[in-house]
């Protein structure tokens, strides 16, 4: 089974992703994507699907137009677990290519 962050871990790995916010009211990490267009912004949420399918974890988002407002945590484990880290940095990492 996997297991919540503890605080200090989950403080020390919040620090190391660029724009990611605790979410208000819940064990959950937040982030706004803006991109250029519906276009990029879609085939981002592609991207992400297909290595969330590969990884069983899978984003809660909604897009509008240019914009993807992505919230994160690991329902199995009741809160923000390494699960989530490895989904914000994949994240990261194609949001700026």
């Amino acid at each position: 089974m996997v297991k919540p962050l503890s605080k200090d871990d989950r403080k020390s790995a919040l620090s190391q992703l660029d724009g990611w916010q605790d979410a208000d009211g819940r064990d959950a990490w937040v982030k706004t994507f803006t991109f250029s267009d519906f276009n990029e912004a879609f085939g981002f949420m592609t991207r992400v699907a297909i290595y969330a399918d590969k990884q069983d974890h899978h984003p809660e988002w909604f897009n509008v137009y240019n914009r993807v407002e992505v919230t994160l945590t690991t329902h199995d484990a009741g809160g923000v677990s390494e699960r989530d880290i490895k989904m914000a940095q994949f994240m990261e990492k194609i949001a700026a290519k």
